[in-house]
């Protein structure tokens, strides 16, 4: 919640207060936005993958996916209001199954925070290691999911607006942040765990959440 909620709504207001009351000083603001976008989209993505627990480096995207957000709000135009939306949709949906499918693993004898703690978890459980796989390559922008979407009509909604130099940098720290969303699913399906994975009983309502998500984001893509 705190990853997807207070993010929302923090994007909400800028959007109010930018995109209405301070139009008409989009002169003023425009290039600072810009470069705060791109700061933030570098220092996201390079900080996340240096990474090696799964919070952190989750935590470190989403600096990076607030950058994709601030370029959707520099370029102003209804591409960019409408692609404000359509992403704070898409990442929230997104980060809630991650974060569930985290939350289920973790348990006060194996926190299962590091990278390297979902190695095999396709053999002890592979619905949870697939749905996580959807999730990662969600957030990671691969078609036909929605998070490809999400950021294919930021990128056009900045190049429509002139900005695309913005875009590229976009694009680019995009490919980078690939990296460690595909060593969590190497690690789930081509590396073997050094123990036994323990997986926990897995409650009804949490795997239907799982599973809505999951099913969203094929539908949203």
């Amino acid at each position: 919640f705190m990853s997807t909620g207070v993010k929302a709504v923090a994007f909400a207001a800028f959007v109010r207060v930018f995109l209405s009351t301070f139009e008409p000083l989009r002169g003023n603001w425009g290039d600072v936005i810009w470069i705060l976008a791109a700061a933030t989209m570098i220092v996201g993505t390079v900080a996340g993958v240096t990474q090696s627990r799964v919070k952190r480096m989750l935590a470190y995207s989403r600096i990076g996916h607030g950058g994709y957000l601030l370029v959707a709000l520099v370029s102003g135009n209804d591409y960019g209001k409408g692609a404000v939306l359509f992403y704070l949709l898409t990442y929230a949906i997104t980060n809630i199954g991650a974060f569930g499918v985290i939350a289920l693993l973790d348990n006060a004898d194996r926190p299962n925070d590091q990278v390297k703690d979902y190695a095999g978890l396709w053999q002890a459980h592979p619905v949870l290691a697939a749905l996580m796989t959807i999730f990662l390559l969600s957030l990671g922008g691969f078609p036909p999911m929605a998070g490809f979407i999400a950021k294919w009509y930021v990128f056009n909604a900045a190049v429509r607006a002139g900005y695309t130099g913005l875009a590229i940098i976009g694009v680019l720290t995009s490919v980078v942040s690939v990296f460690f969303y595909l060593r969590i699913v190497v690690m789930m399906y081509m590396t073997p765990a050094e123990a036994p994975v323990q997986v926990p009983a897995i409650p009804k309502f949490a795997a239907a959440a799982l599973v809505v998500s999951a099913v969203l984001i094929f539908y949203l893509g």
